[in-house]
C-alpha cells in the first residue's frame, strides 16, 4: 500500500512536470507574441515619424528659399534706394 502510494506521487510529480514544461512554452510564446506585436507598432510608429521629419524638411527648404528670396530682393531694394 505504501509502495502503491509513493509510485502514484512519482506519476503526479511526473505528471506536474510535464505540465510546466507545457505552461512554460505556452508562456514563451506568449512573450514572443507580444514582442512581435510591439515590434510591428514601433516600426509602425517609425515609419509615421519618417514621414513627418519628411514633411518638416519639405518646410524648411521652402523656408529656406523664401529667406533666399526675401534677401535677393532686399538687396535689389538697397541697391535701388542707394542709386543717384
Amino acid at each position: 500500500d505504501l509502495e502503491r502510494s509513493l509510485l502514484e506521487c512519482q506519476n503526479d510529480k511526473a505528471r506536474l512536470k510535464a505540465w510546466v514544461v507545457e505552461l512554460e512554452k505556452s508562456l514563451h510564446q506568449y512573450h514572443s507574441s507580444n514582442s512581435a506585436i510591439e515590434l510591428r507598432a514601433s516600426l509602425g510608429k517609425i515609419e509615421e515619424l519618417k514621414g513627418k521629419i519628411g514633411e518638416l524638411e519639405y518646410a524648411l527648404q521652402n523656408c529656406k528659399l523664401r529667406v533666399e528670396l526675401l534677401e535677393r530682393g532686399n538687396e535689389q531694394w538697397q541697391e535701388q534706394l542707394h542709386r543717384p
